[in-house]
């Protein structure tokens, strides 16, 4: 039977900063871990698919149809979690859903004892969109489904948007 030798790591303790010395780099090591909070939330790589068109629309109408969808949804999950301010939704967002939007931040914030739209502390769970499937059900409505990932928690959120007043609103916002 082979024995393995009693390893022990060395543990070098980092030296406090002087009196009006130089403070320690964020970046240390030969990994270059970079220590400092995360406030701000990750880039999503959305996936973003349209089946069950109804209607026929040009490919540049479409994509760009597709990319607000995206960017709505992650706004609204963001907002919904109390980590984006909810006046962001207003130009896209009919009076109701807006309502109900802002009622969501405050109910989550107070929960967790925040101020809605504030930072939270060092690398929470931020909500994500992940993947969009949206259809196109006339030529001013879209109808359009989202998975949303919270660390390792998954929910889905479903959306109705419509032209109204010559821009793409947010008329129905459900959360699964």
């Amino acid at each position: 039977m082979m024995s393995t030798p009693d390893t022990h790591a060395e543990v070098i303790p980092l030296p406090a900063p002087r009196q009006g010395g130089v403070p320690l780099a964020s970046v240390q090591g030969a990994l270059a871990l970079d220590l400092t909070p995360r406030t701000a939330p990750p880039r999503p790589r959305l996936r973003s698919a349209h089946t069950n068109d109804l209607v026929e629309v040009e490919a540049a109408a479409r994509r760009h149809v597709d990319a607000f969808v995206g960017r709505y949804l992650q706004a609204a999950v963001e907002i919904a979690a109390g980590d984006r301010p909810v006046g962001q939704a207003l130009r896209h967002t009919v009076p109701e859903v807006y309502d109900e939007l802002a009622g969501r931040a405050r109910t989550v914030s107070a929960a967790a004892g925040l101020v809605p739209g504030q930072a939270r502390g060092p690398n929470p769970s931020r909500p994500v969109v992940v993947g969009v499937r949206t259809a196109l059900i006339r030529s001013d409505a879209v109808e359009a489904s989202a998975h949303v990932r919270y660390g390792r928690r998954s929910r889905a959120v479903a959306a109705r948007f419509e032209i109204v007043r010559d821009r793409w609103q947010c008329v129905a916002l459900t959360w699964g």
